[in-house]
């Protein structure tokens, strides 16, 4: 039996509909828009009818009970007598299935409300079918096993079909555009649109206009009228990266959209109810600019409902092969150059590096490597790690002049220093190397020279260190 959830006073309304639509219908009355909105949310319902009809003074509200209903994406059919049928027009035109006149022909309202519930029904099944079979380590389109990427996964699972405000957050280049992509395909806005928009790329000038849309001569040099990012969305997914750009006098502007849940474009008074989830990003620290006075209070609280921190590449040494296996197979296809796989000292290499650019660093690396490499392997001399090499070379300017150094000096006690640092790490770490050397902020490389270095000491040999983290 279909349920059908009837938004009206109209209790004669009620009464007929329930008769004259059939067994095959099951119709219940609520005239609260509350009730209503609960009734949505819940699913309660197989699809709604929403009758315009009521007092003058009440009419407003009704309609805007209407457009977040429709907003709900539970298949509606508006009802309005001559005079209100512009108006349920336009609601169709935001997401309404149907409309029918009032008083209603019941066979047309029986004819929308079977082919409403049945293109919603193969709507489910079809997003259903192609959403995609996941792999070990990955989520939609994000790559990595590493624990900390777990947390991300769990997180990115728990907020698909919520709609409440995400922040993603972490150092650029960590990927937070395909965490905030994942959100949107994994949940029910996957069929909707994804709008992603750099907040730092647009000119303070023209942001508003960008976000909003303007009217045609709403300012200087506009030839006609202009959707903005709010309206593209529709009821997908609008992604505001780099938000903490945002001016103080944009963020008065943002957070009155969050707030009353509807713009207008410039140069026309006209309400658009905001139907699209938002979520967004940002590399900085937004408490730290709430503090500076740089970033609203109030917007950080209505943004941060939600947030997911996108760990750095540095931090997950273990993702690095299978991200790079990635990188290599998708660009030899680009360059159509075969590749058939990664040295294991290219791989040590790849993992020891401190990556400063995090994965889109990486990305890059991988695609000089294959451009570089003779064959179909790459090789460790294949990758292009200057910023690290050159970090190592003058460190190993201070370790390999160590023996040279008179005693006392300042150059030999900080290279004795340096030693015994590294040969705390590794004990800290229960002999973990790789640990330890990220721990010191240094290559796996550079740690193994430090360690050899104090291999003739007593006090620092490897045997004393394994028996150390043994005992």
């Amino acid at each position: 039996m279909t349920k059908i959830a009837l938004y009206s006073e109209d209790r004669t309304l009620h009464a007929l509909l329930s008769s004259a639509l059939g067994k095959n219908f099951e119709v219940f009355l609520e005239p609260d828009g509350d009730a209503m909105d609960s009734i949505a949310a819940s699913g309660a319902c197989d699809a709604m009818i929403l009758d315009l009809h009521s007092r003058e003074d009440t009419l407003q509200t009704r309609i805007d009970t209407a457009r977040r209903l429709i907003a709900a994406n539970i298949p509606a059919i508006l009802m309005a007598d001559d005079s209100l049928r512009s108006t349920a027009f336009e609601l169709v035109r935001s997401g309404a299935f149907g409309y029918c006149r009032r008083p209603p022909s019941i066979r047309d309202l029986k004819t929308q409300l079977s082919r409403a519930v049945e293109t919603s029904t193969l709507k489910q099944q079809l997003l259903s079918v192609q959403q995609p079979i996941e792999e070990p380590g990955r989520c939609d389109r994000i790559i990595g096993s590493s624990p900390g990427m777990q947390r991300v996964y769990q997180l990115v699972r728990s907020v698909t079909n919520l709609n409440a405000a995400v922040l993603v957050t972490g150092a650029s280049g960590t990927g937070k555009e395909l965490i905030a992509r994942a959100i949107h395909n994994l949940g029910s806005h996957a069929n909707k649109p994804f709008v992603a928009v750099s907040c730092g790329a647009i000119p303070e000038t023209l942001i508003e206009a960008e976000l909003f849309g303007h009217e045609k001569g709403a300012f200087t040099g506009t030839v006609g009228a202009r959707e903005g990012y709010f309206e593209q969305a529709a009821a997908g997914t609008l992604f505001l990266d780099e938000i903490g750009d945002l001016s103080l006098f944009t963020q008065v502007k943002l957070l009155r959209v969050l707030q009353q849940m509807e713009f207008s474009r410039l140069g026309s008074n006209k309400l658009i109810p905001l139907r699209a989830r938002l979520i967004f990003a940002t590399h900085q620290d937004l408490a730290k600019l709430v503090a500076e006075g740089k970033f609203r209070q109030d917007l950080y609280y209505r943004i941060n409902v939600m947030r997911i921190e996108a760990p750095p590449l540095q931090e997950r040494p273990e993702d690095i092969p299978l991200i790079a296996q990635h990188f290599m197979g998708h660009y030899s296809a680009v360059f159509q150059k075969p590749m058939e796989r990664i040295e294991p000292p290219a791989l040590e290499a790849l993992q020891s590096y401190a990556w400063p650019g995090n994965v889109r660093e990486l990305e890059n690396v991988i695609q000089r490597a294959i451009i570089l490499a003779p064959g179909n392997t790459l090789r460790a001399e294949d990758l292009s790690l200057k910023p690290q090499e050159q970090e190592d070379a003058v460190l190993d300017d201070i370790v390999d002049i160590g023996d040279y150094l008179p005693a006392g000096s300042f150059e030999r006690q900080l290279r004795d220093y340096k030693i015994r640092l590294a040969v705390q790490a590794v004990r800290e770490s229960n002999g973990n190397k790789t640990l330890a050397a990220r721990s010191l902020h240094i290559s796996r490389a550079y740690l193994h020279r430090l360690i050899r270095l104090a291999e003739p000491d007593p006090v620092y040999n490897e045997q004393t260190l394994r028996e150390s983290v043994t005992a």
